[in-house]
């Protein structure tokens, strides 16, 4: 690590696009089709990114967001509640097509708003520039890609089918009021892929943006407010215990959409007097191993792991948090992949080039060094020049070698720059890490030799939900199913599971009689039901 990295901004650091010039004082916020001015406690909101004050360095302030209490968020859960009605509101009751219009009017004011968005991305949480570029463009992309999976689901089920002398019509249903919570390490995109889902669906929704990442919300209000009929998504601040609490406790949301640790999951699930009401879309933790086969290619495996395992610091549940090696090339890979993280530039994330950012989550250099010096102690070394090395929010990353079990490293889910490498010698060796960890999300699987490789697959997937061959862990393209087994996950998201696990197959049934028969088509020429139809979007 180069002496002359400060780890905080100096004069002339940020371009004048970028720039934060005073704070942002976010005192809005929305309810019931109105965006409502709060005039009461506000939270600041500190960036990753450092700044110097005469002689101490500490995180810049760049906003403040509102500190509701239990009367806004109950006024919020009454507002969807009202929307929705039991099913009898304009927005559950809607057809599809309409639907789709409001959604794509607000990607339309979405679009206006990328350039405030990308640059709050880098401030709150530390996301590099074409980072946090890819997280909106994907973000609009998966909200058409919504559109386009619901009209072709809505083509599927424009038909009647008649069996047994019954003739029925099966489509999708809303479920009721969601809460949708996403992470901080894509506070836009993964919070989105819950949300979109949700509202096209039928749902109303109460959304709660995540710790850190809020700010770049605010752009939005106006967007969410005028795209979407009065009481359909209501937008709350503050802490979980004092906003969130009392509205699981209410018994009145019947999806929680949730991307986050487990535990909260728990604490959020035992506070609903309900619990078989309640449908859970969770995304947990998940500690993703790779499993790098004597024979394989060692650019491949170093190329794969370095992205894996560092892209955004590592703060990615889908990241490579631990490397299986197989001895034989055990020194070999670790001297390229050291050399290859040798390489990764440190800085701002608006800077040409930056891998390395900071780290939005307080305390974290601290506890990445906690678990570093565990593995110390206990017979592990770190590998790569200067690894471990932080300065303020920053940590350069740490490849610690050999790592084992009674390691924190070995079972800990990081989420962030470092990098634990375990030696086998036997393939049972990280078969059985897999078999008896908590999470079961992915694997990555590196080697040359097919019939290997296939007498691994069967196994791997049924202990986890995605096996990637000679690439790394990753969640795209959104089409593809995104899960996890154990621990790691309920429900699944990609673009058309998502329409599915934020709604029910709900049909209308009647006996093949001459006057069932006249009643049907009757409704359905006059098109008097937006439910029983055959109309379909082209």
């Amino acid at each position: 690590m180069a002496d002359e990295f400060s780890g905080y901004l100096k004069d002339n650091m940020v371009p004048d696009k970028y720039r934060i010039n005073s704070p942002i004082v976010q005192r809005h916020y929305l309810c019931d089709g109105e965006i409502k001015e709060w005039n009461g406690p506000q939270q600041d909101v500190l960036s990753p990114i450092c700044e110097a004050s005469g002689d101490t360095v500490r995180q810049k302030l760049i906003g403040t967001y509102p500190l509701l209490t239990e009367v806004q968020a109950l006024e919020a859960l009454d507002a969807a509640g009202r929307a929705y009605d039991h099913g009898r509101g304009p927005w559950p009751t809607m057809s599809v097509k309409e639907r789709i219009r409001h959604v794509a009017a607000f990607a339309f004011r979405m679009k206006e708003q990328r350039e405030e968005v990308v640059k709050l991305l880098m401030w709150e949480i530390g996301k590099t520039l074409p980072d946090a570029e890819k997280e909106f463009d994907r973000t609009v992309d998966y909200i058409r890609d919504t559109i386009d999976a619901l009209k072709d689901l809505d083509r599927l089920s424009s038909r009647f089918v008649i069996e047994q002398g019954v003739i029925g019509q099966i489509r999708r249903a809303p479920l009721g009021v969601a809460l949708c919570m996403g992470p901080y390490n894509y506070p836009l995109n993964e919070t989105f892929t819950t949300l979109i889902p949700a509202l096209i669906m039928g749902n109303t929704v109460i959304f709660k943006p995540p710790r850190l990442g809020v700010l770049l919300h605010q752009p939005l209000l106006d967007a969410f407010c005028d795209s979407f009929p009065q009481g359909v998504i209501n937008i709350v601040y503050g802490r979980g215990q004092i906003v969130i609490s009392p509205i699981m406790a209410s018994g009145k949301i019947d999806v929680l959409a949730f991307i986050g640790s487990s535990h909260a999951a728990d604490i959020l699930k035992k506070q609903h007097p309900k619990p078989h009401r309640l449908r859970c879309v969770l995304g947990l933790e998940a500690k993703n191993a790779a499993i790098i086969l004597k024979d394989a290619d060692m650019d491949t495996a170093v190329e794969e792991c370095l992205s894996g395992s560092l892209s955004f610091n590592g703060q990615r549940c889908t990241a490579i948090k631990i490397l299986f090696i197989h001895k034989q090339i055990a020194d070999a890979f670790i001297t390229r992949f050291c050399d290859a993280v040798g390489k990764l530039k440190r800085g701002m994330p608006w800077d040409e080039g930056v891998r390395i950012t900071p780290l939005p989550e307080p305390d974290k250099t601290k506890y990445l060094t906690e678990l570093i010096d565990d593995a110390r102690t206990k017979g592990a070394h770190i590998v790569n020049e200067n690894g471990g090395d932080a300065k303020y929010t920053f940590m350069y990353p740490a490849v610690v070698y050999p790592v084992g079990p009674g390691m924190r490293l070995y079972t800990e889910e990081q989420f962030g720059p470092v990098i634990p490498i375990v030696p086998f010698t036997d393939i049972e060796e990280p078969m059985n890490y897999v078999i008896q960890s908590d999470y079961g999300q992915q694997v990555s699987l590196f080697g040359s030799n097919a019939e290997l490789v296939s007498d691994l697959i069967d196994p791997l997937v049924n202990q986890v939900c995605r096996v990637n061959i000679n690439s790394q862990c990753q969640r795209g393209p959104d089409i593809f199913p995104f899960t996890g087994r154990k621990d790691s996950a309920e429900g699944t998201l990609s673009v058309s599971d998502a329409l599915r696990v934020f709604s029910i197959r709900t049909l209308v049934a009647a006996k093949e009689t001459e006057a069932n028969r006249r009643i049907i088509t009757t409704i359905v020429s006059k098109r008097s039901s937006r439910f029983l139809s055959t109309d379909f979007i082209l």
